[in-house]
């Protein structure tokens, strides 16, 4: 087998390895008589100790912040925001407000007897009024449907958004490990011999970019928490336990024509613009009622019909383009994990090799240091692919009315 070094050097190796063993030992040895004399001086000064002594220091153990934390899960996350996000409250109240109108309107035009309604202004009045009272009412319910889902997307993407800030710091505390694991190989190689002081130089700038790194994933992670409670509607500084880890969720099962059909049946959008065409057809038949059709108010309420129906559908179609994207960028997203599973396993393994070459003298620091920057980032984009599918998946949820 051939060997990186001479055998006079790996004779050197040795002899300082063995040396350095010893040493080692006789300081554990010296460390062990030290404290078996220390155990003994501390159970002479309990036994001389006051039983009744008031003055020590509670040594009670108190709950640490991550103890004290509350455990939130992605439903309880939408549960919150559904309680007490402003804007949804917001919305609510306008939805009372809207109740409130309606019924006034209701009790105005109810005091006009149907045998006075005899022009079409009359008509308006009493017909109009109220069935745009109505609408209005009911479109402010819808509204405060689409505010409801527009928490629940919100929720859920500052929830993984906290989620992948979390694991992306428990990566970067990986990677400070392993930087420090390579300043210890590179500094025994330094000792006997082996390595130049560039090795350590080269080490010690990594460990303290990869503490950099950690100093930034921290900070992240407070900001990610921060907004979520802000959005939440909860106090900024609350501290939450994600119960979960920032796993591959499962997608909905359909094809993308049945989530279009899907979509057009549960959308609010399209029971919006409904409304709107049967108050332009409740105009238009008042109207020929009290007037004529051949008037320009008629002409111009036979447009406004028209230009409901075309609303639909433009409505549709846009509904249809906005599933199908949702649809198309969640496949991207599921082969991205692939991919990017395959990159991360790839680099995983070029960072040992280049661990087991260096530690023996056939690959240098930067080497080394390289490697493991290429693993950092794939680890990164890993967890990075898994956030962007699972939103992927909350966005078709959404595009289809969910």
């Amino acid at each position: 087998m051939n060997f990186p070094y001479s055998p006079k050097k790996w004779l050197t190796i040795s002899l300082a390895a063995i040396v350095a063993t010893s040493i080692g030992a006789g300081a554990m040895a010296q460390s062990s008589n030290d404290g078996t004399a220390s155990q003994t001086t501390n159970q002479t000064q309990t036994r001389t100790t006051p039983s009744n002594q008031t003055d020590k220091a509670d040594t009670t153990i108190q709950p640490t912040a991550q103890d004290a934390a509350e455990e939130l899960t992605l439903e309880k996350a939408v549960e919150q925001a559904l309680k007490t996000n402003p804007k949804l409250q917001q919305a609510r109240l306008d939805e009372k407000n809207a109740s409130v109108n309606a019924e006034l309107t209701y009790d105005t035009v109810a005091e006009i007897p149907s045998e006075f309604v005899r022009s079409l202004d009359a008509a308006k009045q009493k017909y109009v009024s109220s069935a745009q009272a109505k609408m209005t009412e009911k479109l402010n319910k819808l509204a405060v449907q689409t505010t409801e889902n527009q928490i629940k997307l919100g929720a859920q993407q500052l929830y993984y958004a906290l989620l992948h800030a979390q694991a992306d710091l428990e990566l970067k505390k990986q990677s400070l490990e392993r930087a420090q694991t390579q300043l210890k190989v590179a500094k025994a190689h330094f000792d006997v011999g082996t390595k130049a002081k560039t090795d350590i130089l080269q080490a010690e700038m990594g460990v303290a970019g990869a503490q950099a790194a950690l100093a930034a994933a921290e900070n992240n992670v407070e900001i990610a928490r921060m907004k979520l409670n802000e959005f939440l509607g909860v106090d900024l500084n609350k501290k939450w336990k994600l119960s979960n880890d920032n796993k591959q969720v499962a997608a909905p099962s359909m094809t993308l024509q049945q989530a279009q059909e899907k979509a057009l049946q549960q959308r609010i959008e399209i029971t919006q613009k409904q409304e709107e065409l049967n108050l332009a057809e409740l105009n238009v038949k008042l109207i020929e009622e009290y007037s004529a059709l051949s008037t320009y108010p008629g002409k111009i309420a036979r447009n406004n019909v028209e230009k409901a129906k075309l609303a639909i559908e433009e409505q549709k179609r846009t509904i249809s383009r906005e599933v199908a994207e949702a649809y198309y960028s969640l496949n991207a997203a599921k082969l991205g994990i692939e991919f990017k599973k395959k990159a991360k396993e790839a680099a995983a393994e070029s960072y040992r090799l280049t661990s087991l070459r260096y530690e023996n003298g056939l690959a240098t620091t930067l080497e080394v240091i390289q490697a493991e920057e290429a693993l950092a980032d794939q680890e990164n984009q890993y967890e990075q692919a898994v956030r962007d599918y699972n939103l992927a998946v909350v966005n078709f949820e959404t595009a289809t009315g969910k």
